[in-house]
């Protein structure tokens, strides 16, 4: 059966998208909207109680989704995992070290012009590193560090999102072992359908004892499943510029429209929209082959508080703030690189085989 006309778009090109320079561009709102807080400037712009940094997880989400997807379909059970965790486990266990080890001696230095007491007033250094190891984020300080700022005693405020993302990961595997999930869209739909509607009953479900983890979870998890809905729908039809542009104003209709739960109902909307328009906007070819949106999001926040720390962007009114920023985009820039270079590509390097799957797009497994 061919597919309406109304639908019909170009085949997805996956290896000629600016999705990278999205992500990135994803990472730099979420440290300008920490900006405000690792300051002292208040909370920011906020759409719908959630400020811009949240929705720019949303967008990550949403994306991540649509490209696990794909990936799951593509790959054996074990490959795909393998891949996961590689992909996000070593670059986040090195940021866990350095934090230790760099960014934290660096800010005691600063606070108390000595070292004393560093690696054994607690959380320690290794407690630091120890407790946070399984990507869900126990510890958030370092002894005495960062305790004069205005976000006291918190290392990372953004590292929280991974270990949700990583339970996206797997929900997306388990579902893969379906031939139902392979077939056709409709599972991935009623997951979606399910989660959004578990969001929306959020205080009925907190009646019944869940704890705040799982509601978190059901705040992010139909973003990620909005993503894996797209991938089918793009698969089968292709993208349609006339769909890319009105899924932004239906994006922005349940946003605005809809109270506690429109944001999760627009998952789809947000992603097809975002998806287009990387196929439109052009990505400067450095970034097109270095990643390095994923380093930018792991070490914004200790960048930013080491800044803060200096004073920089405290008390100095919007113009301290733009410098402040400038100043942080730049130096956590440096860190991703140094990440996805040192790191992530080594890493992915190493166990990436080479699949080939024929298909319309005739691309590797993503």
């Amino acid at each position: 059966m061919r597919p309406p006309t109304v639908l019909q778009g170009a085949p997805y090109p996956y290896r000629a998208n600016s999705l990278n320079l999205f992500r990135l561009i994803l990472a730099g709102t979420v440290l300008v909207a920490h900006s405000f807080y690792t300051t002292g400037n208040g909370e920011g712009p906020h759409i719908r109680g959630e400020n811009l940094g949240g929705w720019a997880v949303a967008g990550f989400f949403v994306i991540s989704g649509f490209l696990i997807t794909r990936s799951r379909l593509r790959t054996s059970a074990g490959e795909y995992l393998l891949h996961r965790i590689v992909r996000i486990f070593p670059a986040f266990l090195v940021c866990l070290v350095v934090t230790a080890a760099v960014f934290g001696p660096v800010a005691m230095l600063m606070q108390y012009g000595s070292l004393a007491g560093y690696a054994t007033t607690p959380v320690t250094p290794l407690q630091f590193v120890w407790s946070n190891i399984t990507l869900y984020m126990n510890e958030y300080s370092i002894g005495r560090t960062l305790s004069d700022l205005p976000y006291r005693s918190v290392w990372n405020g953004s590292l929280w999102t991974l270990y949700y993302e990583f339970l996206c990961y797997v929900m997306v595997w388990l579902l893969g072992a379906l031939a139902w999930f392979r077939r056709s869209a409709v599972l991935a739909v009623l997951a979606f359908v399910a989660a959004t509607a578990a969001h929306a009953l959020e205080s009925v479900i907190n009646v019944a004892g869940l704890d705040g983890d799982f509601l978190l979870f059901l705040k992010l998890a139909p973003f990620f499943l909005g993503g894996a809905c797209v991938h089918f729908v793009i698969e089968r039809w292709g993208v349609n510029p006339w769909i890319g542009a009105g899924a932004f104003v239906v994006t922005g209709a349940l946003i605005l429209g809809v109270p506690g739960w429109g944001g999760q109902a627009s998952a789809p909307f947000m992603a097809y929209g975002l998806l287009w328009l990387a196929t439109v906007v052009p990505q400067p070819r450095w970034i097109a082959v270095n990643d390095v949106s994923y380093g930018f999001y792991i070490y914004a926040w200790p960048v930013q508080q080491l800044l803060a720390l200096g004073g920089l962007g405290i008390g100095g009114g919007a113009l301290g703030l733009i410098v402040y920023n400038v100043a942080a985009v730049l130096l956590t820039f440096v860190f991703a690189w140094l990440s996805w270079r040192l790191i992530e590509h080594p890493a992915m390097s190493r166990i990436r085989r080479r699949v080939v799957v024929p298909s319309r797009t005739g691309s590797a497994a993503a």
